[in-house]
């Protein structure tokens, strides 16, 4: 817990020196152990009411762009002096081919290989969620096509447990180490107090309003400093049906094992409310966290402001259901902005809503991490290209633009050399606020336990205190690594 303290005081200390961070979950080293007492969700997932065309309908990731011109060395730190030459496998969160994650990437990776002509580097994406994570588990573990992987903080214990990434400190120069805000180069701090990945961004949620939907309901957008009961307001106003019989609905989030993106919803109640407690115990079986879950699933069960697929829809569903007006709301991180850019969605960022004065953002540190390479020559080229792809010098190779919306930052960036683009200046003011998720290793057994117990939450088929008492022992024996 004093790990994590520090990590929330460095992401504070990073908002203050303005400098210019997903999505989480991690699955254990030996994949998808499921704990054994991880309770089912006793209820289906209810049938959408939309057209299918709306919440199932993946966001139109294809961003068509301009032919960019060909890309010329330009030296710096973009051209590796490790003598490499072959391939590296570098495998990117949340990438598809055309969408937001992918042309930044596409566009640094050219860069960089025309600094170095010796070198291919190939991209293979792996999705947001818990199966995703799962087939990157794999991959590392068997060391099969893959050399370095963006990755949020909370999986990398698991993989330095095992030994299964190089520590990048005898790889830092001195520029480095005076770029890289140190309260973020200590968070990835592990075994040995080595740093076993490169800081690249750190990723909040935030609250994406659809403004064309707000004004086709007729409702004022409300002020950014609101309240729970100003939230809840907006979205019952912005609950509607067009006269097209099209259902507009005033919430929407991503509910998976793999991720974290709503839980600031029920866990503002109160201070008090953490998966994990400064003592080291679980701290979803209080009475404050079932009285801020009873308020979160109230939007489901009273409220009615949610699609009746809200606690199993698809990351898809929630940001192509925002791109096409049918959620007037929804809690995403950071990411999604460049697609909502790139798509002209007429939207605002709002920081999450105060409950009884509480502001609370969770998120998670974005990283760049080379897996344990045994060719040193290799090695420093993979060494190589985490840097590239965490400094300022990629920005510039990858400003704003068509192909690139927000440029190569999806996220207030890990070193002040980085100058981030809007819309995503609207979340730095967030991050004093941003709760980091814990960087354990049991963490994604940990969500797993949690997930069908949230479910269950949302439908009505369990009491909030009743679920999270019943899974607390294991919960508590996850966290302490016994």
């Amino acid at each position: 817990m004093k790990k994590l303290t520090f990590v929330a005081l460095a992401i504070a200390l990073m908002a203050i020196v303005a400098c210019g961070a997903t999505p989480t979950a991690a699955p254990t080293m030996a994949p998808a152990a499921a704990p054994t007492t991880a309770a089912q969700p006793t209820k289906p997932p209810a049938v959408p009411t939309m057209a299918p065309a709306a919440a199932t309908t993946a966001p139109a990731a294809a961003v068509t762009p301009a032919a960019p011109p060909k890309p010329v060395a330009k030296g710096g730190l973009r051209k590796s002096a490790s003598g490499y030459k072959g391939s590296l496998n570098l495998w990117v969160l949340g990438y598809t081919p055309g969408n937001q994650f992918a042309n930044p990437f596409d566009l640094a990776v050219a860069q960089f290989m025309a600094d170095n002509p010796d070198i291919k580097v190939e991209i293979t994406g792996y999705p947001p969620n818990d199966e995703g994570f799962t087939k990157l588990t794999t991959a590392v573990q068997t060391g099969q096509g893959i050399d370095l992987l963006r990755l949020p903080s909370d999986r990398l214990p698991a993989f330095v447990k095992d030994d299964l990434l190089t520590p990048i400190d005898e790889f830092m120069t001195a520029s480095d180490k005076a770029d890289i805000l140190p309260n973020l180069l200590d968070a990835v701090r592990l075994k040995n107090g080595k740093a076993y990945a490169w800081p690249l961004w750190v990723v909040p949620m935030g609250m994406y309003v659809n403004k064309d939907v707000f004004a086709e309901a007729n409702v004022p957008l409300p002020p950014k400093d609101w309240t729970w009961e100003q939230f809840v307001d907006a979205a019952k106003k912005t609950t509607f049906k067009r006269a097209s019989g099209d259902q507009v609905y005033g919430w929407a989030g991503f509910v998976d094992p793999g991720v974290v993106n709503t839980w600031s919803m029920f866990m503002a109640e109160d201070k008090s409310v953490r998966p994990m407690m400064a003592d080291g115990k679980f701290g979803f079986d209080s009475p404050a966290a079932a009285a801020g879950l009873a308020r979160y699933a109230s939007l489901t069960l009273e409220a009615k402001v949610t699609p009746p697929d809200f606690g199993s829809m698809q990351d898809a569903a929630v940001k192509g259901g925002f791109s096409k007006k049918q959620f007037a709301m929804i809690t995403d991180a950071t990411g999604f902005a460049a697609q909502a850019k790139a798509d002209k969605v007429n939207f605002e960022i709002y920081p999450m809503p105060t409950v009884k004065g509480n502001k609370l953002t969770i998120g998670a540190i974005g990283l760049i991490a080379v897996t344990a390479i045994k060719d040193k020559v290799k090695l420093q080229a993979a060494m190589d290209l985490g840097r590239y792809l965490t400094s300022g010098e990629v920005q510039e190779d990858v400003p704003p633009g068509g192909s690139a919306a927000t440029g190569f930052y999806l996220a207030p960036g890990a070193r002040k050399s980085v100058k981030i683009a809007d819309p995503l200046d609207k979340f730095i003011p967030m991050l004093p606020d941003m709760y980091v998720t814990p960087i354990i290793d049991n963490w994604a057994p940990l969500t797993r336990l949690i997930h069908p117990v949230l479910q269950n939450i949302i439908y009505g088929k369990v009491k909030p205190e009743d679920g999270m008492k019943q899974i607390a022992p294991e919960a508590n024996k996850l966290i302490s690594g016994k």
